[in-house]
């Protein structure tokens, strides 16, 4: 496995805790009882992620394992107010989702580059006893504590941010496809499980125009129970607007391995059959009209199929109008 890519860690966070207020009374050459000058507390420091769209990875996060950001000082005398506990911020790519390791709370998901989501709020600084000064208590000899620090156990999970993905066994021609279409550069053998990690390419389209794929490592059968590389992959799947499955004419059945890769799915999370989606019968360059004709009459009917070529180029104009047009259907 590529240790260089990261997309889950876990992280203890905790945010500081607010200053106290000051009770200090005045004290002065001609008055010894001035009255009330006691200044508030700062707030303790948040613990923040803030998303940053030149990170790919959760790597410079994984043996990050405590996380504490700053105390707010206490309040002085002469109304001073205590400082503002710092911020701990931390950068994480875009498509990053942050939750509660213990209740599994989504605390918030982190989409757009500058983006700050507050993972741990700190303390409030406690007021100082001059709030509390009145015509009948001028000389109040309280004030308020700061309030308590959070702290929790978080999980930060990275999803791909990509309009397309591309769902398909090992060796179906995903990466393949991904070299041809775009600039990105993945791994490719003619040998199952090439690619180890998730690829992102960006293809570029009429006037300007461009779209994001993500080559996500080949799911085999049970990939929903954990086996194989599927169950650490199949979220990345989760953000995609359009699934293109791509199953190699080399096989026996075709409509028989696009329904496995359906079921695979449906098991990991339904709701991911509401997504749009296009089959892609790879690798036709082997194949003639009579060839492909014939293979037509025993594809799945409920879903539109394209016959291409990677290696030779065949309908791969088709396929980016395809795909760019079900993208904007979908927006």
């Amino acid at each position: 496995m590529n240790d260089n890519f990261v997309d889950y860690v876990k992280i203890f966070v905790r945010s500081g805790k607010g200053g106290a207020g000051s009770a200090h009374l005045l004290r002065v050459k001609y008055n010894a009882k001035a009255g009330p000058d006691g200044g508030d507390g700062g707030r303790g420091g948040h613990v923040i992620l803030r998303g940053n769209g030149q990170r790919w990875t959760l790597l410079h996060l994984k043996y990050t394992k405590h996380v504490f950001a700053e105390n707010g000082q206490n309040g002085g005398e002469n109304l001073c107010t205590g400082r503002q506990g710092s911020d701990q911020v931390l950068d994480v790519p875009l498509g990053c989702v942050c939750r509660d390791a213990e209740t599994g709370e989504i605390l918030g998901e982190v989409t757009e580059d500058g983006q700050m989501l507050i993972i741990a709020k700190g303390g409030r600084g406690g007021l100082g006893n001059d709030h509390f000064k009145s015509a009948t208590n001028q000389t109040p000899r309280y004030a308020q504590p700061g309030e308590p620090s959070e702290e929790r156990w978080v999980i930060i999970e990275l999803k791909m941010l990509a309009d397309v993905g591309l769902v398909g066994f090992p060796n179906a021609g995903k990466s393949t496809l991904l070299s041809v279409v775009s600039a990105a550069r993945p791994a490719i053998a003619d040998y199952p499980f090439t690619t180890l990690v998730p690829n992102l390419g960006m293809v570029k389209y009429h006037d300007d125009q461009s779209f994001c794929i993500a080559d996500i490592p080949g799911i085999i059968e049970g990939a929903s129970e954990g086996k194989g590389l599927g169950l650490r992959f199949l979220r990345h799947i989760e953000r995609n607007s359009v699934l293109l499955f791509m199953v190699s004419c080399e096989q026996l059945n075709v409509a028989q391995e696009y329904n496995v890769l359906l079921q695979e799915l449906r098991r990991y999370n339904p709701e991911l059959l509401d997504k749009q989606r296009l089959l892609a019968v790879t690798k036709c360059d082997m194949l003639d009209d009579a060839m492909m004709q014939q293979l037509s009459r025993h594809l799945p009917k409920d879903v539109q199929t394209i016959f291409i070529s990677a290696v030779s180029g065949l309908n791969m104009s088709q396929l980016k109008d395809t795909l760019f047009r079900m993208i904007n259907a979908e927006a």
